[in-house]
């Protein structure tokens, strides 16, 4: 399989100024989700056996997951509190003794994460129109066709229309991913300390997944 090609969002000019290293790529991928076959399976099992206490608190010291947890701090949230997203699942494997199997794609996001460190988020690419961006939320905006009221200048995911995810929080339902869905927008977050490699890697590992070429 060759590698997808990759897209960069566009990034609003006063939060680019703000976080100049801040960028989200995407990729668009032909592929369904559903029940994971086998070889994931024992992906997320040989995945789980390196997974101890140990390696979970070693994690937030790596230099990939640090760099998110700094960003978490530069925008106002503690990530001891509401964690990153690759600590977060790590933290989930440790509760539940194991990484557990979900759908394909749930899976495929935790394998890339919990390798690379880099966060990712897929939308149904048929529900978003295209091209992305990064940019702050304007006052008395409204998070999707969900309609949930936004706080002024929060981080969203956006398409030409309107806001359809928070950074690291809320995705408008409606734009997700679901049985129905067949071709996915696979987006990756890259933050101040983040090198290209993780992030391409990163959407590698999740397209090889949901495309069967794992």
């Amino acid at each position: 399989m060759s590698d997808p090609p990759l897209t960069v969002a566009g990034c609003e000019e006063r939060l680019q100024a703000e976080f100049p290293a801040l960028r989200l790529v995407y990729t668009a991928v032909d592929a369904v989700s559903g029940r994971s076959p086998e070889p994931v399976h024992d992906r997320l099992r040989t995945m789980s056996n390196r997974i101890t206490g140990a390696v979970a608190v070693q994690l937030r010291q790596e230099p990939v997951p640090w760099a998110y947890r700094v960003f978490f701090r530069q925008v106002g949230i503690d990530p001891d509190e509401r964690r990153t997203p690759v600590e977060q699942i790590v933290l989930d494997r440790l509760q539940a003794g194991g990484f557990r199997s979900r759908n394909l794609l749930d899976d495929a996001i935790t394998i890339a994460t919990v390798e690379t460190g880099v966060p990712i988020v897929a939308f149904d690419a048929e529900r978003v129109e295209q091209p992305l961006e990064l940019r702050l939320s304007h006052d008395g905006e409204l998070l999707g066709e969900a309609g949930r009221p936004l706080s002024a200048s929060q981080i969203v995911i956006a398409d030409r229309r309107q806001a359809v995810a928070v950074l690291f929080a809320d995705m408008d339902p409606a734009r997700g991913v679901t049985p129905q869905t067949s071709r996915m927008l696979l987006c990756a977050v890259q933050v101040a300390g983040v090198p290209d490699i993780s992030v391409e890697e990163a959407l590698w590992v999740a397209t090889e997944i949901v495309t069967g070429a794992a």
